[in-house]
């Protein structure tokens, strides 16, 4: 059973093969001109994929046609490329001119998932025993569409990770004049607000001591999104170390939903030669 359906995999893959080099399939600078065949990116594209998807170790994906070693190594070079960012950018390009994002409303909330091998995003966590976990601080447009995240230990409150997040708003180019952001009881302080006013943005913020669905509005949007990246297995239980290892991943499942996304609603509206059968 393929990780990802094919009219999904296929685009991502396309695009993510143009931002790549072109890289000879021997290593010239060898003395003798022996070296061994490169193994092929798309092969370990796939590979990425299924530890995304699953969550297992590199060691359990790894095969005769691929190590651990080499899928580890090709994930830092493209990381060092920067083409985990780019591949996100060009994703949230595309979904604003064909869809168009909800800027005019944002949601901020952080997610706590399990970070069992520590590292430098990991933190006690308080609703689990004091184990290591992660926090994201996510924001989302008003559909639910992944605009970035803050990392930080599961012992941090969600209050101070605001203006970080809300700070990468500004990578995404021109924004509206007027933007509500739309925040759970977590964020109902004084100083959410001063964060909210320094930017020129309106909060609607959820009143402590009253039950939440009284006060859902668009907030739902991006616990649906939570959701869709906690299938991502390697994120909802992460054993990765490094920052930016983990940023590169969320990157690339963030770019998943928004092209997934973007083929649903884009269904109905457009064709195209590798158009789904049937609407997503």
């Amino acid at each position: 059973m393929p990780v990802l359906p094919s009219w999904l995999t296929e685009p991502l893959w396309d695009q993510f093969a143009g931002l790549l080099p072109q890289r000879p399939e021997f290593d010239q600078s060898h003395p003798l001109g022996r070296h061994r065949r490169r193994i092929g990116d798309r092969l370990v594209f796939d590979e990425l994929l299924q530890v995304l998807r699953f969550g297992c170790s590199y060691e359990a994906i790894a095969d005769s046609t691929c190590s651990a070693t080499t899928i580890r190594n090709r994930r830092d070079e493209w990381i060092n490329m920067g083409v985990f960012t780019q591949l996100k950018q060009i994703a949230l390009g595309v979904y604003d001119r064909v869809v168009g994002l909800a800027l005019d409303r944002i949601t901020v909330d952080g997610a706590i998932t399990k970070a069992p091998g520590g590292g430098d995003a990991a933190g006690r966590s308080p609703v689990d025993r004091g184990k290591q976990g992660m926090k994201r601080s996510g924001m989302t447009d008003g559909y639910g569409i992944p605009l970035g995240r803050v990392l930080a230990g599961a012992n941090r409150h969600d209050s101070p990770l605001l203006a970080p997040t809300l700070d990468l708003l500004y990578e995404l180019g021109p924004l509206p004049d007027k933007i509500t952001v739309h925040l759970d009881a977590g964020y109902d302080s004084a100083s959410s607000r001063a964060v909210l006013a320094e930017r020129g943005l309106h909060g609607r913020i959820a009143r402590k001591g009253i039950k939440a669905p009284v006060q859902a509005t668009h907030r739902w949007h991006i616990e649906r999104t939570h959701a869709w990246q906690n299938a991502f297995h390697r994120l909802a239980r992460c054993y990765e170390r490094r920052t930016s290892v983990i940023e590169a991943l969320f990157d690339l499942a963030d770019t998943i939903i928004t092209v997934r996304s973007l083929i649903r609603q884009a269904w109905t509206t457009h064709r195209w030669a590798a158009r789904p059968r049937r609407r997503p």
